[in-house]
């Protein structure tokens, strides 16, 4: 489910529990609303925003760690490529082709996870040559060095494209699933129900008294959004950025 479907069912869920406790509070008996019935039920529900605060905190804490690593490894990704570039570059002209392979991988990497990417860095020519990371390595494995230097960067350059590789499925394990179990999300969307249901109930039905309670509905609701966008960090409004391997790729081949 999208994060804007469950930002709108939280929001419709905590607001409409706030109106039905304004409405319901006129057909209450008074003495459910004597000075001893309200304090059990603030009691009550303090211990329950205090459960949900400290659900919220976990949740967005996992879910801003999910974004960071994922945002750290592409960042590492983009350093190891312009290394494993480099390092061609210095085996000499044999390994011109492997450049181009690696050029293409990045740029098919960039159309694939950014699609909407209009950069003129990222698509411009890379000529016909078609290639992924196997590819690539099997790219390398069929030079033939010549010296002992060209044998040394060789190991290294391999030693790269594995680490790359091993990068690249870790991030993808990672982006396909998600650490915020959606029983977490269902009973914390109950207890933000409750909370505001309490709210309703306690207090007498105005326009500035909706208004707030509004407002506070859209803020509970967009913690939650906010947790979903973290844990989704190539789709959605809150996304990482494309920025390290385009600078990756503008110093390819140079």
């Amino acid at each position: 489910m999208s994060p804007i479907a469950i930002f709108l069912i939280a929001l419709a869920s905590v607001f409409g529990s706030a109106l039905l406790g304004m409405i319901l509070r006129a057909y209450l008996p008074e003495h459910h609303l004597t000075a001893d019935s309200r304090d059990v039920m603030k009691m009550g529900t303090g211990m329950i925003a205090t459960m949900a605060a400290l659900v919220l905190g976990l949740l967005i804490s996992s879910a801003k760690g999910t974004f960071d690593t994922m945002n750290n490894g592409l960042r590492q990704t983009a350093s190891k490529v312009i290394l494993l570039d480099r390092t061609m570059a210095r085996y000499g002209p044999e390994a011109r082709e492997s450049r181009a392979v690696l050029r293409r991988t990045v740029t098919n990497a960039i159309k694939r996870i950014w699609p909407e990417e209009k950069n003129e860095i990222a698509f411009e020519k890379a000529g016909h040559v078609e290639g992924d990371v196997e590819s690539l390595d099997d790219k390398l494995r069929q030079l033939s060095p010549r010296n002992d230097d060209q044998r040394r960067l060789l190991a290294q350059a391999l030693q790269i494209s594995g680490d790359i590789q091993e990068g690249r499925w870790l991030l993808i394990a990672q982006a396909g699933q998600s650490s915020i179990p959606m029983p977490f999300l269902v009973l914390l969307i109950c207890w933000l129900t409750i909370i505001f249901f309490n709210f309703g109930l306690f207090t007498s039905r105005n326009t500035s008294v909706i208004i707030v309670l509004f407002v506070c509905a859209v803020s509970a609701a967009s913690s939650l959004f906010l947790i979903l966008e973290l844990d989704q960090p190539y789709a959605g409004l809150i996304k990482i950025s494309s920025a390290p391997l385009l600078n990756a790729l503008a110093l390819l081949g140079q």
